[in-house]
């Protein structure tokens, strides 16, 4: 019997970016980009394991607006034609590096790539990613669980109680529509905590929720077991944190994984360093350079000359950093052991989706590697899932969660800051408002109805963390400010004509249809 659990949790989402009233829009290239480089690279790997009858377990989030997202009839075919011209590309590129052999190597490695994506969008998974994550759950492989309706950072929410709520109800009706269950587990937005939140999750029946290492460590009562065993909070929903070893050696820009030289350099794009007119059918519309996907160099260092990359030597990295972090989590579990005083130890190692394959191109076969070695060379650890452990281990600790996130240091200074705090006094009345539109219009006519519900889409759309952050970090500030600031707008202008009965149908329609996250919503959620 294993000594212990290894649980590998995958956060994919991405803010909801949908902008039919453009032919082209650069930040639907965000879900583009995801397709192609993590979710059908990840969705082959986990596919090819399973025909394969490789047992294992993972946890994936696959929060509301990227499900929406990925089930968008609109969005889903103008993917189909980015995928279509970079197989035009691809093609291209043989034929222009065929005099020279390195290039040439690399060009048809990137063109059997991409037309094998193809393949697998159109043919295996008919151009649903997200019914294809679900089969996957339903043969037992994964365990999908949610996310609070749209990435909002909780603790900037708590003083009005009815938005959280909101944004944790919404979530669990569009999980339940999307994958035909309840969620066992919440994947909280940045894991974003604060005491007493666990209590919003109850009446929805989530069993379990994670936090960065400090919510647990810092826990009142001091748990005895740290982060290596979950705690039951005083409302029965478990608790798990983030194990900093297993995260520090995928995570760490100086020590992590992905910055060895032998892995593909992901700043060095040939939308960039070929000659603008060749690359010109596949940038921007504008004539402004972007990446496109095909990239020929390796990280070689810290250095502004870049050797080419060599894919199998790539791999062959890959497979031995999956041995190293499996020979690393064998040694933690067996340590663990002898501190637990018999107690089976589960290390939990989460992180953001969109590293494996997108930022770190390498990610899913390295997950690969390591889901067949955890498999086969070892059995000192097991891959579980949450879910599996608190079965097994159904008494455990009660304390209570530190307020805390996993955030730069820990807290709310990321999402609380000099350069986006002005939204909250936004943010805060409009969840006032709603709540008072909820309670006053309790069985309201058809056209008001349509307004109300999306009144509430509007306030959860603008609520998103994805905007706090992008304001913080610095990158497409003006995006983030505009769909702040129209979000908020075009709900007080519903609240307006809702209060008024002077509803503008054709106003609301043209709404409706370019931000149609939620079709199930019923804005008395918000009472």
């Amino acid at each position: 019997m294993p000594r212990g659990y290894l649980a590998i949790v995958l956060h994919a989402h991405l803010p909801f970016v949908r902008h039919p009233e453009y032919e082209e829009f650069l930040e639907e290239d965000w879900l583009y980009e995801a397709v192609s480089e993590t979710y059908l690279p990840l969705l082959k790997v986990f596919d090819r394991l399973a025909d394969e009858q490789v047992p294992f377990r993972l946890t994936m989030t696959l929060t509301p607006p990227l499900v929406s997202m990925l089930r968008d009839e609109l969005l889903m075919g103008r993917y189909a034609r980015r995928l279509d011209r970079l197989c035009e590309l691809a093609d291209k590129e043989v034929h222009r590096t065929r005099n020279d052999p390195t290039f040439q190597r690399l060009a048809r490695f990137y063109r059997e790539h991409l037309f094998e994506l193809r393949r697998a969008f159109h043919d295996r998974y008919r151009r649903d990613v997200v019914g294809a994550f679900r089969q996957l759950q339903d043969s037992g492989c994964l365990e999908i669980i949610t996310c609070n309706a749209t990435h909002g950072f909780l603790p900037l929410m708590q003083a009005q109680p009815n938005a959280v709520r909101a944004q944790v109800t919404v979530a669990a009706n569009h999980y339940r529509q999307n994958f035909g269950r309840n969620p066992d587990g919440i994947w909280l937005a940045e894991c974003g905590y604060y005491p007493g939140l666990e209590k919003m999750l109850v009446p929805e029946g989530i069993r379990y929720f994670f936090l960065d290492t400090h919510g647990i460590t810092d826990a009142t009562p001091r748990p005895l077991h740290g982060v290596y065993a979950p705690i039951f909070t005083e409302s029965g929903v478990a608790a798990l944190a983030r194990d900093p070893e297993s995260s520090q050696q995928v995570w760490s820009a100086q020590h992590g994984y992905p910055g060895d030289p032998v892995y593909r350099e992901f700043y060095r794009d040939v939308g960039w360093d070929l000659d603008h007119e060749y690359v010109r059918p596949y940038i921007q519309a504008t004539g402004d350079r972007k990446n496109t996907g095909i990239k020929y160099y390796r990280i070689t260092g810290k250095t502004n000359h870049k050797e080419p990359y060599d894919p199998e030597a790539a791999r062959e990295r890959a497979a031995a950093h999956a041995g190293n972090f499996m020979f690393n989590r064998e040694r933690q579990v067996e340590h663990l052991c002898g501190q637990m005083q018999g107690r089976r130890p589960i290390v939990v190692a989460p992180y953001d989706a969109e590293l494996f394959g997108h930022w770190w191109f390498e990610g899913p076969w390295f997950l690969d590697f390591l889901i067949r070695k955890s498999v086969v060379d070892q059995d000192v650890y097991r891959l579980a899932t949450a879910s599996d452990y608190l079965k097994e281990n159904p008494e455990n600790q009660v304390c209570s969660p530190a307020m805390s996130s996993w955030g730069e240091k820990g807290y709310a200074n990321i999402w609380l800051d000099g350069s986006n705090d002005w939204i909250y006094r936004h943010l805060h009345k409009a969840a006032e408002l709603m709540v008072a539109l909820a309670r006053d219009f309790h069985d309201a006519d058809p056209l008001r109805t349509r307004a109300l519900n999306q009144a509430a889409r509007e306030l959860l759309l603008a609520q998103s963390s994805d905007w706090a952050f992008i304001m913080k970090t610095g990158t497409m500030v003006d995006y983030a400010v505009r769909r702040t600031k129209e979000h908020v707008l075009r709900f007080l202008r519903l609240h307006d004509q809702v209060r008024s009965g002077r509803i503008d149908e054709g106003w609301l329609s043209h709404v409706e249809g370019r931000n149609n996250i939620f079709p199930e919503l019923d804005y008395r959620v918000y009472r």
